[in-house]
């Protein structure tokens, strides 16, 4: 039988039953793109876990705590988690030090961005405005348009420009942390997506793929995840 990639996802925080969860969208996501969904709790240090997998994916949830990007918590703020957010944090850094494909979905753009530097816009119809939906109240999926760079990694994958995703989120991306490069945007100039343009597949978008598992253009970038974890 064919070995197939492991791919570590990160999970919720604790519950008040004490309980560590992932939305089941995530793990079906893997599967049906070839790989093997190992969940990674935030309990144990990253390098234990790192050792044992071919790729990484940092999951969406609740906000990150803005203290971990030096700002005081707009009143909108909900459902952070210290532990979570020290973790992948550390996490994400420890994925890039051994070389292994990094995906980050809704708060996991959030996360790869301030664990190198970066900050968030704390509530987005604060800065943008309600053009465009990026959620539903009180806290609903939408989609929206997102227009990707033409010569992005991300456009290639994908294989169009512009395209409607499921989008859940009310931060986004404010001050790009460096070395990364903003490669999509939603027509409000919120940004959408990111790469490491020297990383042999680093990619975070803002939306959430696995919500669209009809979509092929979604699929593909699982799709493409999958095959860069095999080799």
């Amino acid at each position: 039988m064919k070995k197939l990639p492991k791919i570590g996802l990160t999970m919720y925080g604790q519950n008040d039953e004490r309980h560590f969860t992932i939305p089941s969208e995530y793990i079906n996501s893997i599967t049906r793109a070839g790989g093997l969904p190992i969940v990674m709790p935030p309990i144990d240090e990253p390098h234990h876990f790192l050792c044992q997998i071919d790729g990484l994916i940092l999951i969406g949830g609740g906000d990150v705590c803005p203290s971990c990007y030096e700002q005081e918590s707009h009143e909108t703020v909900y459902m952070t988690d210290s532990q979570r957010d020290r973790y992948e944090l550390d996490l994400f850094k420890a994925a890039l030090d051994v070389d292994i494909p990094v995906f980050g979905i809704c708060r996991g753009i959030q996360v790869m961005n301030v664990a190198l530097g970066g900050s968030l816009h704390q509530h987005l119809p604060d800065v943008v405005g309600d053009e465009v939906r990026h959620r539903l109240p009180p806290r609903e999926p939408v989609n929206h348009t997102v227009f990707a760079e033409p010569d992005s990694r991300l456009a290639t994958i994908l294989q169009t420009e512009e395209f409607d995703a499921p989008s859940w989120h009310h931060q986004a991306v404010d001050r790009v942390a460096e070395p990364f490069v903003a490669v999509a945007y939603a027509r409000d100039n919120t940004i959408e997506a990111l790469e490491l343009p020297d990383h042999k597949w680093c990619i975070a978008v803002q939306w959430h793929p696995e919500l669209a598992p009809d979509d092929p253009i979604q699929q593909r970038l699982f799709t493409d995840f999958i095959n860069h974890c095999k080799s």
